[in-house]
């Protein structure tokens, strides 16, 4: 499955939600949790109660603070991976913490997960898929 190999002090997964849209969709907060838990489960992750971020568009406060958290627990399980910043600049500053801290970071809607350095371009590709996508979406309404 993967190669990594949690250090022996890191205690669990912080799940990882929010209360603001989700690429443009509002999701319980009830529901997320339970895609969160349910990935935690099938990939047999220990979850620690999740971080909720707050509503305010670009807002990351809870975000950061669970980066600070990473050198106590295994990694981070978002509820999906576009509640990583847009910019990709701070993206790649988000895996550079958590290999740095040793953790993972997952998204349970995706079923994705970054173990390795190697696993950067595939979530960057779901980041450019995206913005592709939106962007022949939007031509198309404009016709």
């Amino acid at each position: 499955m993967n190669s990594f190999t949690p250090k022996p002090e890191h205690n669990g997964y912080r799940g990882y939600i929010a209360s603001r849209r989700v690429r443009g969709d509002r999701i319980p907060q009830a529901v997320q949790g339970l895609v969160v838990r349910d990935y935690a489960q099938r990939m047999k992750l220990g979850l620690r109660l999740p971080a909720v971020e707050y509503a305010m568009p670009g807002c990351y406060m809870m975000l950061e603070s669970v980066m600070e958290e990473l050198p106590q627990i295994e990694g981070v399980i978002f509820y999906s991976l576009f509640m990583l910043p847009e910019r990709a600049s701070r993206r790649e500053a988000i895996y550079q913490k958590v290999f740095d801290a040793g953790a993972s970071l997952h998204g349970a809607l995706e079923s994705m997960a970054l173990w390795t350095p190697a696993d950067v371009s595939r979530i960057e590709d779901v980041f450019r898929i995206s913005r592709i996508a939106h962007q022949g979406q939007r031509a198309m309404q404009a016709i």
